[in-house]
This record gives structure tokens, C-alpha cells and sequence, in this order.
């Protein structure tokens, strides 16, 4: 602890040593109350750890996807190995748009857009590093200009890339995507089990990640909270007149209900899961509907497949191709094509899922 209070003891020492610095100007104070955007997902302080985002003390000075006991994306890693180290100009351009700088990172957070709240925010990261927090600056030797550019990638650099024409493609827009942006969207699961990942997890490791980081907005056991989605439960309930559609009562296959996990939750923490903790909180979910009854049962990519979601059946493939009406050679009915008067025979429903928040 004492550590951190001389950190921020200093602060005000080090942003005058270092006054060329853009976050010099930086308000300490100012920079903790931006770190609120980012608390969901890091810790800075004498008790950090590691969240679904690594902790943040020593952060200047340290190569990019080095922490320990963190699992990063394949992109950080990259980047890390090709010498990216954490300073105020390489935190300036990743934390501006973060999926521009690192394509392929697994941080959904969209980026800080006042320059003012960046300083702010580099100036109280700054309290919590002991290494330079100044970018290095290039020595003046009689060496050409582009020795002396700077070796990360800056903002200003890549809109001058985006400002070229390509030549490919009809309207000639944007450049062919590269296998690494394009792995970092295609990891989607099919119902035939293409997609899924190497992993497993069994219910009870899975009720442990669902309480930590599921339960606030669902429940304990799927019921929902307040106005956010059931999980559980509805079973024999769709043919009544409020039907109750759950995982359990209405979803026609389990990748559905891993690849949904994966892509987008925790709320607010997107695709911040493991693929062990993934497989965890399906098999819970399993268990949750009685789908499957043992705390014991483990779920992996071996045994996906075996799995047969009780309303499985009762979805069928679009046959509409098969009608008269849709029928290539007919002509189409362009006046007076209801027999009889228009009558209202349903109402829609108004089913928002997502509670507003305060």
C-alpha cells in the first residue's frame, strides 16, 4: 500500500518532469473519475487483479500482452512480440480507437474521444508506475527521416492509409480484410457443431462464473431480475397466450446458446469469457432447464452434439419456396388480392428486453 501512496505522493512530480508530455497537463483527480469507464473491466491499486481486462499498476513501460496469469488475444500477443511497449503515445493511439490500433484485441470498450479525458486519464495511470511514462524520444544523429519516424503506428498515419484509392472491387472502397481481422469476427458456433472451440466445463464450474458475473441481471437461477430476460423455466407454456420463451422452453439448438454467451456477454463485458467458462455456464444453463440433472455433467466439444434441446422438433425449414404464391412462374398479385374485407386478427406485443438504465 505504501507503495501506491508515494505513487500518488509523486504524481505531481512527474507530470513537471516531464511537462513535454501530452498527459502533463493531465489532472490526476479529473483522470480518476474517467478510470470509471474502465473499472468494469481493470483494477489499479494495492489489491488489483486481473478482471476480464489485466490490471493496470507498472502499466508504463510494459510490452503489450505481458501480464501474468491474464489470457490475452492473439493480436495483443502479436504485438507485444513485435516490441509494443505502453508509453503515453502508444496508450494515446490504442485507448483513441482500440480495435484500430490492435485489430483483433478482445477490449470492446469504444475508445475515449476528448483529449482532455485521455491526459487525464494517463496522468492518474501515470501515479501507478514507477517507469518513465513519457514516450522515447528518437536521439538526433545524422540519420535520414525515416529513421528517425516514430515506430508505432499514429492516428495520423493510418488516415493517410485509409485516404488511398484502392483499385479493387467495383466501387473500389476499404482494402480486402486480413485473416487476422477476419478471425477475430468468424467465431461463430453452428447447430452441427462447426466453429466450436477446444474447452470444457462442467455445471458447478459453471454456476461459479454465473453468479460472479451473470446473476445480477438473471438471477441466481435464471428466474430474471426485474425486467431483465428468463432463462429458465416456460417449459409447456407456448401455446398459452403469454408463452414463456427460455432456453429451455423455446431455444431449438445449444450452439445458439453458446455462441450468444461467447459473442455477447457478460452485458457490458462482451466476449470476455474463456472458452472453458463458456462451455461452464452452458452446461449450467442445461442444468438450470433440467435438461440435463447431474452437477457433475461436463460439457465439451466432444459431447455438444449430444445434447437435444426439448423444442427442437418444432422448428422446421422455411418451406415457403413450396407455395403457390411464391412460385417463380406466378404472376405476382399487384390489386385486390384479399378475398373479402381486411380485418385485424392479432395485435403485436410490445417486449422490451433490456430494462432502461439510471
Amino acid at each position: 500500500m505504501l507503495k501506491y501512496l508515494k505513487s500518488v505522493a509523486l504524481g505531481a512530480l512527474v507530470c513537471s518532469a516531464f511537462s513535454a508530455a501530452g498527459f502533463a497537463q493531465g489532472d490526476v483527480d479529473k483522470g480518476k473519475k474517467v478510470f470509471n469507464k474502465c473499472k468494469a473491466c481493470h483494477m489499479v491499486g494495492d489489491k488489483a487483479k486481473n478482471k476480464s481486462g489485466p490490471e493496470l499498476n507498472e502499466l508504463f513501460g510494459r510490452a503489450a500482452g505481458s501480464k501474468d496469469g491474464f489470457k490475452y488475444s492473439k493480436a495483443m500477443l502479436a504485438k507485444g512480440e513485435d516490441g509494443l511497449v505502453w508509453n503515453e503515445e502508444t496508450l494515446n493511439a490504442f485507448l483513441t480507437k482500440p480495435k484500430a490500433f490492435v485489430k483483433g484485441t478482445k477490449m470492446s470498450f469504444a475508445g475515449i474521444k476528448k483529449q482532455k479525458d485521455m491526459d487525464n486519464l494517463l496522468a492518474y495511470l501515470g501515479t501507478f508506475s514507477t517507469a518513465e511514462v513519457q514516450a522515447p524520444v528518437a536521439e538526433q544523429d545524422d540519420v535520414s527521416d525515416d529513421a528517425n519516424a516514430p515506430a508505432v503506428t499514429t492516428q495520423t498515419n493510418v488516415a493517410a492509409s485509409a485516404a488511398e484509392v484502392p483499385e479493387h472491387g467495383v466501387f473500389h472502397l476499404g482494402r480486402v480484410a486480413t485473416d487476422d481481422e477476419i478471425a477475430a469476427w468468424d467465431f461463430d458456433v453452428r447447430p452441427d457443431g462447426m466453429g466450436l472451440p477446444n474447452g470444457r466445463g462442467t455445471v458447478a464450474d459453471g454456476e461459479e462464473v454465473f453468479v460472479e458475473k451473470c446473476a445480477s441481471c438473471h438471477g441466481d437461477f435464471g428466474e430474471g431480475v426485474g425486467r431483465w430476460p428468463v432463462l429458465a423455466g416456460g417449459q409447456n407454456s407456448l401455446q398459452n397466450e403469454r408463452p414463456v420463451k427460455t432456453i429451455g422452453s423455446y431455444w431449438p439448438y445449444l450452439s445458439t446458446v453458446y455462441d450468444y454467451v461467447q459473442r455477447a456477454m457478460p452485458f457490458g463485458e462482451a466476449a470476455s469469457l474463456t472458452d472453458d467458462e463458456t462451455y461452464a455456464i452452458t452446461a449450467y444453463l442445461l442444468y438450470l432447464n433440467d435438461i440435463v440433472d447431474d452437477e457433475e455433467f461436463e460439457l465439451s466439444k466432444e459431447n455438444f452434439l449430444t445434447v437435444e434441446m426439448p423444442n427442437t422438433a418444432n422448428f422446421y425449414a422455411d418451406d415457403r419456396e413450396d407455395e403457390p404464391q411464391y412460385s417463380v412462374s406466378a404472376d405476382p398479385c399487384m390489386n385486390e388480392c384479399k378475398v373479402g374485407p381486411v380485418e385485424i386478427t392479432k395485435r403485436a406485443q410490445v417486449l422490451d428486453v433490456t430494462p432502461d438504465q439510471e
